[in-house]
């Protein structure tokens, strides 16, 4: 009697094996769409020809590196400053509202730096309630007296370091609340002063988190537009925007571009280095906390100071600002125009945010499922988006989808005689797109964070009771990340709200966003209209900074 064969888990593998493959493909894709723009950006600007290099040298590629060193040196400075002085502060002292401070320089971070420009110039400008108060008890006259001049260099970092501080001061204060005091303990044991232990003990041990912090900040500065463009700050995202739009030379902002994405790869691995070194805080070390100090009297009164200082000028102030110049404009937040402005702002953010989710899902996963050199590197290029400016990234889409688009168009029309236009360039989804590739980093970001939280066992398990890695996905680690998802999901949702080089180069025709609209009425010197839309991202902004203010006040 000949056995049948034994029914097999042959349909189940063979539907296990079509997922894996289904996975690994969507996580591959997303990684070459990541890697796509800076291998355009490549591209085009090797083929632009050694006389547009020669040009830009003989101009302006100069004048852009020294100023855009300068500003990154000024706001590396501010940032390590407030963001480390404000964390030490209020985590290895006790002062009077030290429990309110320690959230409230969380605030600033939902503020983008366009909208305090746009603020504090309308006050501190010329013509604003500063110097006009300051002309009226005088009696002196507009060339009787100096005074800082808002639209310049210096201001534009001031505007940079109030807003990206924030990222110095949550690394920095999570390093220190993780060190073990007993080598502070040893040192104040040995007669070294509180300020002297800090720098020779604390500091030290802190550094790699504090250097991963200033090169977010720096990261961020090297992609800021709107800020450095509405002081008529010449940099390379200026530069960007002016060759491309300005003089239309495709060439010029290919190879202008090319030389800020180095730069912004060379971050990226610096910060990458950094950290892997970052071992000196490891929690897990942790054996006694330093006891915090009680500061009285002047001391008291000094710290109060040093940590209100960059809540009261990077988010307080600026509130009441944008509400006083909102009321004085002419703007209605709720005519059919601005709820069209809401509504694409919304609509695009809103998509972006989930398809980006969708994404750090899949990358996620997949290194998860099939850890390995291919995974990682899929992870890696995802990750690389952070550290490429918005307009980087527009240009990188916009030069091989523009080829594209012209050689179909010409391919119909020598075939079918029919013009199909450019069917992707300026499209919405060519710029969620963009967003994705900017921001899948964040949302990755978050939902490792959370996937720490499954252990390998619940995998096992759910794979020995019948479950394919798909179903074990729905059915185990998206219930149990949902925090973090919604996390992600709110983060690059706001992002998106804020995001303006990519939106002004690539946004469809006469399809506007509330950043554009803040920016082109900021543009025409109309700083009141602008107060509108800006309060609206910033609201907006407020979501995210919300959650990160729970997460400080629970690390305690």
């Amino acid at each position: 009697m000949t056995s049948k064969p034994a029914p097999s888990a042959t349909p189940h593998l063979s539907r296990a094996r079509d997922g894996l493959r289904a996975l690994s493909g969507v996580a591959l894709t997303i990684a070459a769409i990541c890697a796509l723009p800076m291998i355009a950006v490549l591209i085009a600007a090797l083929s632009g020809g050694t006389e547009t290099v020669q040009h830009l040298i003989d101009t302006v590629l100069g004048r852009y590196t020294v100023t855009t060193l300068l500003l990154v040196l000024l706001v590396s400075a501010g940032t390590f400053s407030i963001g480390v002085g404000a964390a030490w502060l209020v985590t290895m002292t006790r002062f009077p509202g030290a429990k309110v401070l320690e959230i409230a320089l969380v605030l600033p971070l939902a503020f983008p730096a366009y909208v305090l420009a746009y603020a504090y110039t309308h006050v501190l400008d010329h013509p604003g309630v500063v110097q006009a108060t300051l002309r009226d008890v005088t009696g002196w006259g507009p060339r009787d007296y100096w005074f800082p001049e808002i639209r310049s260099l210096g201001g534009a970092a001031a505007m940079l370091v109030l807003v990206l501080y924030p990222y110095v001061y949550l690394l920095a204060r999570a390093a220190f609340l993780q060190q073990s005091g007993t080598t502070f303990l040893a040192a104040r044991a040995l007669g070294s002063s509180a300020w002297a232990a800090f720098f020779k003990v604390s500091l030290p041990l802190a550094r790699p988190a504090i250097a991963g912090g200033v090169l977010l900040a720096v990261m961020e500065t090297i992609a800021d537009f709107g800020t450095v463009a509405y002081f008529g700050v010449q940099t390379f995202a200026t530069g960007i925007y002016t060759s491309w739009f300005s003089l239309f030379d495709r060439a010029a902002a290919a190879q202008l571009a090319l030389c800020l994405l180095s730069f912004a790869l060379l971050l990226a691995m610096l910060e990458r280095a950094q950290r892997g070194k970052a071992k000196y805080h490891d929690p897990s070390r942790r054996t006694q906390s330093a006891p915090p100090s009680e500061l009285k009297g002047v001391q008291a009164a000094a710290a109060i100071v040093l940590c209100g200082v960059p809540v009261l000028f990077g988010a307080v102030l600026p509130v009441v600002i944008l509400v006083t110049m909102g009321m004085e404009s002419e703007q209605n937040l709720f005519s059919p125009r601005y709820l069209g402005f809401m509504r694409n702002s919304v609509t695009l953010a809103g998509v972006a945010a989930v398809l980006t989710v969708l994404a750090a899902i899949s990358v996620g996963f997949f290194r998860r499922l099939r850890p390995g050199r291919l995974s990682q590197g899929a992870a890696y290029v995802a990750r690389l988006g952070y550290a490429v400016p918005g307009g980087v990234i527009a240009v990188g889409l916009l030069v091989p989808f523009a080829a594209f688009d012209n050689a179909l168009d010409a391919w119909m029309r020598a075939t079918f005689d029919i013009s199909t236009g450019l069917l992707i360039t300026g499209s919405i989804w060519l710029l969620v797109l963009a967003y994705l590739v900017r921001f899948l980093a964040a949302a990755l970001g978050a939902y490792e964070g959370g996937q720490a939280m499954v252990h390998a066992n619940m995998d096992a398990a759910a794979r020995s009771l019948g479950q394919t890695p798909l179903g074990t996905l729905r059915r185990v680690h998206l219930p149990i990340l949902a925090p973090s998802l919604l996390t992600a999901l709110l983060i690059v949702f706001v992002d998106v709200m804020k995001e303006l080089p990519a939106t002004l180069i690539m946004r469809p025709f006469n399809y506007d966003t509330l950043a554009v609209q803040a920016y082109r009425l900021a543009s025409d010197e109309r700083l009141n209209g602008a107060a509108v839309p800006s309060l609206v991202i910033v609201a907006m902004g407020l979501l995210p900074v919300i959650l990160i203010c729970r997460q400080v006040g629970r690390q305690r």
